[in-house]
């Protein structure tokens, strides 16, 4: 759901244990040296835990040269073309270099229609722009080509969201939910659109009902009990770092929870503290993930409701 290329890790199994152990004592450590500092650190930075941000991919680098010169050298059918433009725009993507990206899903698309990942893809381009209709478009059109296509579902109750549609946001959140109800993320996006449609007391109802179906030995599954208050934010940074393997796992983790932790934060009006969170997710460099993407909107959003309020005083 939240990146475009699954990573392995390769690494023994001392070593493993090695970088489990060293991050735990670093988060204990932290941890305890902002509580002993108390007065004169900043609480709202109390048990977090700073990124490595994470390096510009050298396999996508390498993948636009390879794909470049591909085009230029080599005589495709129009499918083909599309296919290498495609794949193009993605390396881009995981470069943060949107805009090339965009041009080269919308080539590839002019080439051929029925390239369902290309839609949903540009789709959630139009997202990042604030080009909502556009993002409808495409993700409709995704899953007219496929209907079965899951992440469309979830990009296009996110563009309904974000353009204010929740209504009709519900429904799609609802169903992405219901094709696989253990997994935390689903269910955090169904929250949070729900929580749009329903007073705070009948949408924590609900996040606590469907708990029940999440597995304990997903890290993410602590990021649905601290919505619900059962949790501290600091025992979501200790469970992400229970069985992290590699600094590019923990990058992603991080962009993850710190994600929603900003939305929890914004949710609870606590807008300062939402921001950092924010600025936290996005400083992991971590683009391929949707938290990713999303932050600097909800960035945005949490300045514009503070610049309003101002206004409105």
């Amino acid at each position: 759901m939240r990146r475009i290329f699954q990573h392995k890790c390769s690494k023994p199994y001392f070593t493993k244990v090695l970088f489990r152990h060293v991050f735990f004592v670093l988060f204990v450590l932290v941890a305890s040296g902002c509580a002993s500092k108390s007065r004169t650190s900043d609480p709202l930075m109390n048990g977090l835990l700073l990124s490595e941000p994470e390096m510009v991919s050298t396999k996508a680098q390498i993948s636009v040269a390879h794909y470049t010169d591909s085009l230029y050298r080599v005589k495709f059918t129009e499918k083909e073309r599309a296919e290498v433009l495609f794949q193009r725009g993605i390396a881009y993507d995981a470069m943060g270099l949107i805009s090339l990206a965009r041009m080269d899903y919308s080539e590839a698309l002019k080439l051929n229609p029925a390239l369902a990942d290309a839609h949903n893809s540009i789709g959630v381009l139009y997202i990042q722009a604030g080009m909502y209709m556009l993002a409808y478009e495409s993700f409709d059109s995704t899953l007219e080509i496929n209907e079965d296509y899951d992440f469309a579902l979830l990009n296009r109750a996110i563009a309904l969201y974000y353009g204010g549609r929740t209504q009709l946001a519900l429904s799609d959140t609802l169903e992405y939910l219901q094709k696989d109800s253990s997994d935390p993320f689903r269910l955090l996006w169904h929250f949070i659109v729900y929580s749009q449609n329903s007073d705070k007391e009948d949408a924590l109802k609900m996040l606590a009902q469907a708990r029940m179906s999440l597995p304990e030995d997903n890290w993410a599954t602590t990021l649905v009990d601290f919505y619900l208050g059962n949790v501290p934010e600091n025992a979501v940074i200790a469970r992400l770092l229970s069985d992290v393997n590699s600094q590019t796992e923990l990058n992603y983790r991080l962009c993850e929870a710190y994600f929603y932790l900003g939305k929890h934060s914004a949710f609870m009006g606590n807008k300062t503290k939402a921001e950092n969170y924010f600025k936290l997710s996005l400083g992991t460099n971590v683009y391929e993930y949707i938290e990713h993407k999303y932050s600097r909107i909800e960035l945005a959003n949490v300045r514009r409701t503070r610049r309003e309020e101002r206004q409105a005083n």
